[in-house]
């Protein structure tokens, strides 16, 4: 069993070499143990649309029932309609099913425990059980399917309300699992949005799901443009990130929607907290704090920033990369078809465009997420050179990696959890600072990767 798989957030990795059925039962009958020992019995498991997800999600069943659990197995979908389902039917535990936006011959797992993430040390320790055969058989396991799309619907259509039902609204979900759902919430709500790539596919065979990247938004940008759209919506593979496109044709990130997002939350609930993280924009805590709420600054990952939610009791939270966790009003997970919903609802509700709600935010100018191979033996270790060399120099925030405020700028040096690759992103008042910045910290870790390897 590969030990690797077994990452911060979720279980990942090549579907025919690293999940094969032996794995996938192995983890399922493990994690059914720890499920047991801890009391959890109705477990919800659901999968996307990934060639690979039925055989994982069989294997994984039958490994869960082996361990005595009751397994309710849902409709094929996105992230979101699973975590949605955990609390609808008010279960013990969950596991997704999913390689999220992964090329399509990956595969993994996202868990709950309880209605909160299973994640961290506790993947690890279930990585090191599976390995070492470290679980118990039990009597009782029973099964049983439902479908809960139509209660997901129902719940959206009581939940968000659009005051403009003629905005024009493209949606690309890239043959993800999110498009069928988001459709049908849009059409619920009276909306009829331009639909691109909205059946599930998992061969992903006309872009790939990831919005991050701006070439997979590229056919979006230029639909929004040629119709004249209010705005453009892209899901990744699993739906539990957003990607915007404003009526310019423009990509707004997601530090800039949750600016959007959090001034109409502040409105209603002031002094509300709203968490960001490491990679997020300095004007996302700039302008919480000025509207009167209170900016965290946290670390990145979904099952990192949920838990700081409920430690802070924030109303909102979000990533750059589009991650968005809305506890206003919905469960604090994040659901990338209830962000799309909240989007088109703010933008019905305040009359105007993301372009102009957003026109007064100070103008920076950022890299996008940069990404330098960097092995997993040593890139803790980079970091903690580049924090060695800048504290003292200037403000250094290390709760994630190591973030530099250079008074005019910052620039961020962090480890991804999930890849062997060194994070870096650059933010300054004019291109020409920012690229200083980035010359700068990136000859520092150079030579960190140097004297380390």
């Amino acid at each position: 069993m590969n030990p690797h798989i077994f990452r911060e957030y979720d279980i990942r990795g090549v579907a025919d070499t690293d999940l094969t059925e032996d794995v996938a039962f192995a983890i399922g009958r493990t994690l059914g143990t720890i499920y047991a020992e801890r009391g959890k019995r109705t477990i919800v498991v659901g999968r996307d649309c990934r060639l690979s997800s039925r055989r994982i999600r069989e294997a994984l069943v039958r490994g869960l029932l082996d361990a005595g659990r009751h397994v309710i197995k849902i409709e094929v979908g996105p992230t979101p309609l699973l975590y949605f389902a955990v609390h609808h039917l008010d279960a013990d535990g969950g596991v997704m099913v999913t390689g999220s936006h992964n090329p399509p011959e990956d595969n993994g797992m996202k868990i709950l425990m309880g209605k909160s993430s299973f994640f961290g040390d506790e993947i690890r320790t279930l990585g090191q059980r599976a390995s070492a055969g470290d679980f118990k058989s039990a009597a009782g396991g029973s099964l049983e399917e439902t479908t809960v799309s139509d209660a997901y619907v129902a719940f959206m259509k009581g939940n968000v309300s659009f005051s403009n039902k003629n905005l024009k609204v493209v949606v690309d979900a890239g043959n993800g699992a999110g498009g069928p759902l988001l459709l049908a919430s849009m059409r619920a709500l009276g909306l009829d949005p331009v639909a691109l790539y909205c059946e599930m596919d998992g061969r992903f065979p006309n872009h790939h799901p990831d919005p991050t990247i701006p070439k997979n938004v590229e056919e979006l940008i230029e639909t929004v443009k040629r119709i004249k759209a209010d705005v453009g919506i892209a899901l990744d593979g699993d739906a539990d990130r957003i990607g915007a496109i404003d009526a310019n044709g423009e990509i707004v990130w997601g530090d800039k929607l949750l600016i959007a997002f959090a001034r109409s939350i502040l409105e209603r609930r002031p002094g509300a907290a709203v968490l960001g993280e490491v990679k997020c924009s300095q004007t996302l805590y700039d302008d919480i704090a000025n509207k009167g709420g209170k900016p965290v600054l946290w670390k990145t990952g979904h099952s990192l920033i949920k838990s700081k939610m409920k430690e802070e009791h924030a109303l909102l939270a979000g990533e750059m990369s589009g991650h968005l966790f809305f506890a206003d009003k919905y469960y604090g997970y994040d659901d990338a078809v209830y962000a799309a919903l909240r989007l088109v609802e703010l933008i019905g509700a305040k009359g105007e465009g993301l372009e102009s709600i957003l026109a007064d935010v100070p103008k920076t100018y950022a890299t996008p997420e940069l990404r330098e191979p960097c092995p997993d033996a040593v890139k803790f270790k980079v970091v903690e050179r580049v924090l060695a060399y800048y504290r003292g120099k200037h403000p250094v925030v290390d709760v994630d990696g190591a973030r530099v405020d250079f008074g005019d700028g910052w620039g961020l040096v962090r480890a991804s959890n999930t890849q062997p690759v060194l994070v870096l992103r650059f933010e300054a008042q004019s291109p020409a600072r920012r690229d200083e910045l980035r010359t700068e910290v990136e000859a520092i870790v150079r030579a960190a990767v140097r004297e380390v390897t």
